[in-house]
């Protein structure tokens, strides 16, 4: 299964197409600055290897806005927010970080995945080395992504 990110040149959006064996879905994908808010899940999934939207998508699920809520894909919504929110807010400290992930969980009665300081950093590092690979893609380029452990 591939994720494939494609940089459009105008508007709010990028786009994400999914390639699997029985066809392709895509999906328009918010620009944030930086990486596209998909691929933050991308790079929140690959690291801390938990089930969100895109292993959903992964496991069979449409390729979609609305998906029935579970608890670790919750736990790894949560965690996306707060990393889209580091990279924008010029990454303080990790505790601080993990302190605003516990909020954002409590705000929406989720229990909170135990995100550690190593955790924040190889995800800061993960989502840094997307962003190279991203900002290295022309307009009207495309990146393709994999999960490096499929569940």
């Amino acid at each position: 299964m591939r994720f494939v990110f494609e940089k459009l040149a105008q508007g709010k959006y990028d786009r994400l197409r999914v390639e699997r064996k029985d066809g392709v879905e895509e999906i328009a994908c918010p620009k944030i600055g930086g990486i596209p808010h998909d691929m933050v899940h991308f790079a929140v999934e690959n690291t801390m290897q938990g089930e969100g939207f895109l292993r959903r998508v992964a496991g069979g699920e449409a390729l979609s806005f609305r998906m029935a809520p579970n608890v670790t894909s919750d736990q790894m919504e949560r965690l996306v927010e707060v990393m889209q929110a580091d990279a924008i807010s010029g990454f303080p400290p990790a505790s601080d970080l993990i302190d605003m992930y516990r909020v954002t969980c409590d705000a929406r009665a989720v229990a909170p995945y135990p995100v550690t300081e190593a955790d924040i950093g190889a995800l800061r590092e993960e989502m840094a080395r997307l962003g190279r690979l991203w900002a290295a893609t022309p307009l009207g380029g495309t990146l393709a992504l994999e999960f490096e452990h499929e569940h």
